[in-house]
């Protein structure tokens, strides 16, 4: 059955339970104890009893040996899409339960997530689509205007930071206003190059306009989903490789640089089988120049990709930044394990954050004017308010709420049947281990700095273990 939460439970994580909420954090133990947290069958990130660490006996087969002075990327977070269709969906709460659900969703003693993605303009989950200026050509952008996004993208925004400051705001296009593409429209097509100058200045003027509004966004990407037009069906556009190298390194990137110098530039923004267009894009000198790195979708090809990029430009980064539970999936709520070897295969390949598609949607996966049957991270009836958490909210848990933005992945290795594991020191030196079992029940060894200590693993299993050294 999905894990729902009523009002009256949530009220149970409301501001005036910091303390009751703090303790279903991964918490550390002292005196060389092992804090555990664990996610199978009925429990949910629940607390175990604590472990004790032995004497190491060596590696065996079922062991995994975990090396902290072997590291890896710093971690940016977790977080979720706040789309146009999610900021809906969460201003149709009552208030006192949408403060409620912010609070265990942001807060760093509850979820904590502190990376989101946003839309500029529509995307195919919308309300109605719409773009910053839309209408007859209007290269000097003297019709542009955010007030679309002021009824509810903008105050629920605004509501997520003030309960993590640390918000980190990613924001992608889906398409460019109509009128500066070859057909005229925002669903399919691509860009005409001669509106490259003003579409340059679009994405300067909402950033400025989002920032006057008290929302300042951290890093853009050029195209959501560069190599596809999605057959028309939606707002999408499609991007060559020439035309982002240009639009990058002779547009945007300069025009960036000199009046918003705070926000990264992230190309491609879509699947792991574009690496080759990836490195060749960063092997330009222009774009390398002003692109931070490269943001990546899981839908097709290998999270082994990233590695690769980062092995020809190892100065930039990787993110993630889309894929989400399909909400006719009938396992909707209980693929926890799915999606924990999916992150664990993320981040053991330098990426630095990962964005879940929708934060929030309704009952039917909606509001919805594209092809495609996303469920929401959390799902809202639209009638009742009952929230229902999906298998992939379960996984973020066992991330979101024990690692910290600038922990360090440190190296693990063991191969055992159906267990997959990475680990993380935080900043404050905490150490993570976390490990999914996708078979049957089974002990490991965990391993590190000549202790270790038995770990059982209940069948289809997440376990999240925090130390001190």
């Amino acid at each position: 059955m999905p894990s729902r939460l009523t009002r009256r439970q949530i009220l149970k994580v409301a501001p005036a339970g910091i303390a009751a909420l703090a303790s279903t954090n991964a918490s550390v133990q002292s005196g060389g104890e092992i804090a555990i947290r664990v996610t199978a069958g009925h429990k949910r990130f629940a607390e175990e009893n604590a472990l004790r660490w032995q004497s190491d006996r060596g590696a065996s087969p079922k062991s995994i040996t975990i090396n902290p002075d072997n590291g890896y990327q710093e971690v940016l977070g977790f977080g979720a899409a706040l789309t146009d269709s999610a900021c809906y969906t969460l201003h149709q709460l009552p208030p006192t339960a949408r403060e409620e659900l912010f609070h265990e969703l942001f807060h760093p003693s509850a979820m904590g997530f502190s990376v989101c993605r946003i839309c500029i303009g529509s995307s195919d989950y919308a309300a109605k689509v719409y773009s910053f200026d839309e209408g007859e050509p209007d290269p000097d952008l003297k019709r542009f205007s955010i007030d679309h996004d002021r009824e509810y993208i903008i105050p629920i925004l605004k509501e997520a930071r003030r309960v993590n400051p640390d918000l980190f705001l990613l924001a992608s296009p889906w398409s460019p206003p109509g009128w500066m593409k070859a057909n005229n429209s925002m669903f399919g097509g691509c860009i005409r190059k001669r509106y490259f100058p003003a579409y340059a200045s679009y994405f300067l003027k909402f950033l400025r306009a989002y920032s006057e509004a008290g929302v300042p966004v951290n890093a853009v990407t050029i195209q959501n989903e560069v190599d596809t037009d999605q057959d028309g069906h939606m707002p999408a556009s499609l991007w060559g490789q020439e035309y982002e190298v240009e639009f990058a390194a002779a547009h945007l990137g300069p025009l960036l640089q000199k009046e918003n110098g705070d926000t990264k530039i992230w190309i491609i923004d879509h699947n792991y089988n574009l690496w080759g267009r990836a490195i060749c894009e960063l092997d330009d000198a222009g774009v390398n120049q002003y692109v931070d790195g490269v943001a990546w979708h899981g839908y097709l090809g290998e999270p082994s990709a990233m590695t690769r990029v980062h092995e020809a430009h190892p100065e930039k980064h990787a993110y993630w930044t889309e894929g989400g539970p399909d909400l006719q999936n009938p396992k909707y709520a209980v693929e926890w394990t799915r999606w924990s070897s999916t992150f664990t295969g993320i981040l053991r390949n330098w990426a630095r954050c990962i964005i879940g598609w929708n934060l929030a949607l309704d009952e039917a996966g909606k509001p919805n004017i594209g092809p495609f049957s996303c469920g929401g991270i959390v799902t809202i009836n639209s009638q009742s308010k009952q929230i229902t958490q999906s298998g992939m909210y379960a996984a973020f848990s066992h991330y979101s709420r024990a690692i910290r933005r600038g922990a360090r992945r440190v190296d693990s290795a063991g191969d055992i049947k159906s267990v997959s594991h990475v680990a993380f020191v935080n900043p404050d030196q905490t150490q993570i281990a976390i490990l999914t079992n996708a078979g049957q029940e089974q002990a490991v060894v965990l391993r590190i700095s000549g202790k270790q200590t038995e770990v059982r693993l209940p069948g289809d299993s997440v376990t999240t273990l925090t130390w001190r050294s």
